[in-house]
């Protein structure tokens, strides 16, 4: 039933019509549990009470699947805008952002011409910046692309799913480029052919490559909800003496908020994804896919509605 369910929100959120309603009548039903606001002015004022409660944050401004030049460009300067938002507003805070909403889809060419704008400010307002994977058929494109930026800029990252079968060699590939990396378990639907079916093997993947990626020295952002990997990674970085300042944990907006709270009590550093724009609808739906409690957040929602 709840892999039904799961397949159920992730075909949901590739439906286009779906999409363009959600934005024409804005965050309804229970995507303000998730989304904080439509525009960067209301996701400051987030960011600025999470930033009191001792949580840092990175920033998404949602939109993917862009198919033409002028709406990636608006994309990028959307992020430009939140970056300058960042710096002025002295948030502490860094940027999220994916390869489709800059170009993917179109060229190569329009991607890196909005990403080295994004990466031009980020630079100048001190703004880390972290490339979003997206689905399989997309990420060899994304690490390529990873590539080549950080040959130029510091200030990037990108992220690992732990449910595809390449992604022990594309971490081999990386560990030269000494990266900064998001480590995740994966959120789009994928064939058993590229991505392990059983939650077990992606689960023990998962605690490879943390384990991995930890041991090479390089700085991992755990993202996860499951205590069993919090808890895993407690026991690995204080059996191998691995310093504080080189992990942070990672959720999402609106998502097990007391445990973000416990683990900044603990003395980790606790990093919250806040999302924000009118392009919510497939982020909130993969959120529904995730975990059945959302869907019954959502249900008492609109029924108190």
């Amino acid at each position: 039933m709840e892999q039904a369910m799961r397949n159920f929100f992730l075909f949901l959120s590739k439906n286009k019509p779906m999409t363009k309603l959600a934005k024409k009548y804005g965050l309804r039903f229970g995507a303000g549990r998730f989304v904080a606001g439509s525009s960067i002015l209301q996701a400051v004022e987030v960011i600025r009470e999470l930033n009191s409660q001792n949580l840092v944050v990175t920033i998404d401004y949602l939109g993917e699947f862009v198919d033409n030049e002028r709406e990636a460009n608006e994309m990028a300067l959307e992020c430009v805008e939140a970056i300058r938002a960042i710096g002025k507003e002295n948030l502490k805070s860094q940027l999220s952002l994916k390869m489709t909403s800059m170009g993917l889809d179109i060229s190569e060419e329009i991607v890196m011409k909005n990403m080295r704008l994004i990466l031009h400010e980020a630079t100048k307002q001190n703004v880390f910046v972290t490339i979003d994977m997206e689905d399989y058929s997309r990420c060899g494109k994304t690490i390529d692309i990873f590539k080549r930026l950080k040959s130029e800029y510091d200030n990037i990252g990108t992220v690992i799913q732990a449910y595809l079968y390449r992604t022990e060699k594309d971490m081999d590939d990386l560990n030269a480029y000494s990266p900064n990396l998001r480590l995740v378990k994966g959120a789009y639907k994928e064939s058993h052919e590229v991505a392990f079916p059983k939650k077990k093997d992606v689960d023990d993947n998962f605690k490879k490559i943390i384990k991995t990626h930890l041991l090479n020295g390089n700085y991992t952002a755990i993202a996860t909800h499951d205590d069993e990997m919090i808890e895993y990674t407690k026991r690995l970085v204080e059996e191998y003496n691995i310093p504080r300042d080189q992990f942070e944990f990672q959720m999402l907006f609106g998502i097990r908020v007391e445990r973000q709270h416990e683990l900044v009590k603990e003395g980790y550093k606790m990093r919250v994804y806040v999302p924000y724009g009118t392009d919510w609808y497939g982020y909130f739906m993969r959120r529904l896919a995730e975990r059945p409690a959302n869907v019954a957040f959502v249900l008492k929602g609109v029924i108190k509605k």
